[in-house]
């Protein structure tokens, strides 16, 4: 197969509307481009790069399909606390290299391939046609498909579905024009996607010093490390937080340094302020994912 960017949702603040629209659940996995020629699977990532090795169920189940494919879509691995997709069970999966363990893993815990695109079929490259023709001859050829392989619905009420998605604390929501062809990455307004979000109070606890400069500050929920977060820090505000007085230490807010504070320079602030932020979810590991800063509540007006 010959290399190629994949198309990429755009982020947009809110959905689109209008019959033009047709809408799908935004997936949190891994992007995976699948080719199967005669029984033989390769697998790329978003990059593409191979992923043979890090899924090999996927393989296994494509390498059953008759005929040829090029399949676009999103591998995700379900928490089985929550029945959702989680990404940082997913991101260990992709982090192991032990072939004998990775095989292990994916007898008991395999990731599912939530297929959204059709590229190829047979001898015909279907990138030129419209995506709901796509979808269709999606739909028409997986009819016959068992676990792990899955094909992504569409909506047709944009609204409906996010609040949906709003309610059991999902991703987002990709919107995709019915007549769109499929175009390499983001050269395009074709596809856009609506990222849900959680925001809460946080405090900030320490400041994070990188080549003489504030880099990113270290925040607390509760009384527990909750992440770092550098989105959101604008230059200003940097200098700002730089001359607060910073002379406590790591035992006034954690009884143990957080993993995610080792090996930095760390100046511990005298008294915590208060921020509102906003992050994509809370990991099973107890911190905000994808943080970015709102607004800091109480910052000293420094003299």
């Amino acid at each position: 197969m010959i290399p190629f960017t994949p198309m990429s949702p755009i982020l947009q603040p809110s959905l689109p509307v209008g019959d033009e629209w047709i809408y799908q659940l935004k997936w949190d996995g891994y992007r995976v481009i699948a080719n199967i020629e005669g029984g033989k699977v390769n697998l790329y990532s978003k990059k593409m790069l191979s992923l043979n090795t890090v899924f090999p169920e996927l393989i296994e189940a494509l390498s059953a399909l008759k005929g040829n494919y090029t399949l676009d879509g999103e591998a995700i691995l379900l928490d089985p606390s929550t029945g959702k997709p989680s990404f940082q069970l997913l991101q260990k999966r992709g982090r192991m290299r032990d072939t004998k363990l990775i095989k292990s893993v994916a007898e008991r815990e395999p990731v599912s391939y939530m297929v959204f695109d059709l590229l190829q079929y047979g001898e015909q490259d279907f990138r030129k046609h419209p995506f709901e023709e796509r979808h269709q001859r999606l739909k028409g050829i997986s009819k016959s498909w068992k676990h792990p392989l899955y094909t992504t619905d569409i909506f047709h009420d944009g609204e409906v579905l996010w609040h949906w998605v709003v309610d059991q604390q999902l991703e987002g929501v990709v919107a995709k024009k019915r007549s769109s062809p499929y175009r390499e990455g983001k050269h395009h307004h074709d596809w856009l996607k609506c990222k849900t979000s959680v925001q809460m109070e946080v405090d900030i606890v320490g400041v994070l010093i990188k080549d003489g400069v504030v880099s990113s500050l270290a925040m607390s929920k509760e009384g527990h490390y909750f992440g770092r977060i550098s989105s959101g820090l604008t230059h200003s505000l940097k200098q700002q937080l730089a001359l607060l007085p910073a002379s406590a230490q790591q035992q006034d807010y954690f009884d143990v340094l957080p993993e995610g504070l080792r090996r930095t320079t760390i100046h511990w602030l005298n008294l915590s302020i208060k921020a509102h932020v906003t992050g994509l979810e809370i990991t099973a590991a107890g911190q905000l994912r994808h943080p970015k800063l709102i607004s800091i509540e109480n910052l000293p007006k420094l003299k």
